[in-house]
């Protein structure tokens, strides 16, 4: 899977495309951590022109690249039943795109863990990536369900505030 392109190469976007990535890959059969030592070794790193050449991705943010996929595999049971619950009715759990699955449990996962970045700086940048992936009804699926996770895992911060 090449990577999408990705505005300004920023190593923390970079890292959540490797999460994507490294998702999808051990979701294929490959054992999690094996693939993220094989990431770090073989696809993040090298040099900016190597990017679209060989699917590195240089400058990946690693401590959020091991996170991401370690908190996604960890939580995979709930943060699958998360995403089920959360898809349209007429789009079922296997309906999905294994990418597409991919990037929801990348982004599951990093709204769950308490200690990340606010939930739109978490749902923007999944959409930046899901954008260099998918046609604009899987960016907006992706969208709503990704809204609809953060308003049962942040609940306080997704909460609409009373402007009156």
């Amino acid at each position: 899977m090449k990577p999408p392109a990705v505005k300004g190469q920023r190593p923390r976007t970079l890292a959540r495309v490797a999460a994507v990535q490294a998702l999808f890959q051990s979701g294929q059969g490959d054992n999690p951590e094996t693939v993220i030592q094989q990431f770090i070794r073989h696809r993040i790193g090298g040099l900016p022109g190597e990017w679209f050449e060989d699917g590195r991705l240089p400058a990946a943010h690693i401590p959020l690249f091991g996170k991401i996929v370690r908190v996604a595999v960890a939580q995979q049971d709930l943060i699958d039943g998360l995403i089920a619950e959360r898809l349209p009715e007429d789009w079922p759990m296997n309906r999905l795109d294994p990418v597409l699955l991919a990037l929801l449990r990348a982004a599951a996962a990093e709204l769950w863990m308490t200690d990340g970045p606010p939930v739109r700086v978490v749902i923007n940048e999944y959409l930046d990536v899901a954008h260099g992936f998918f046609d604009a009804e899987a960016v907006q699926l992706a969208n709503a369900v990704l809204d609809r996770i953060a308003r049962v895992l942040r609940e306080a911060e997704s909460a609409p505030t009373d402007q009156s």
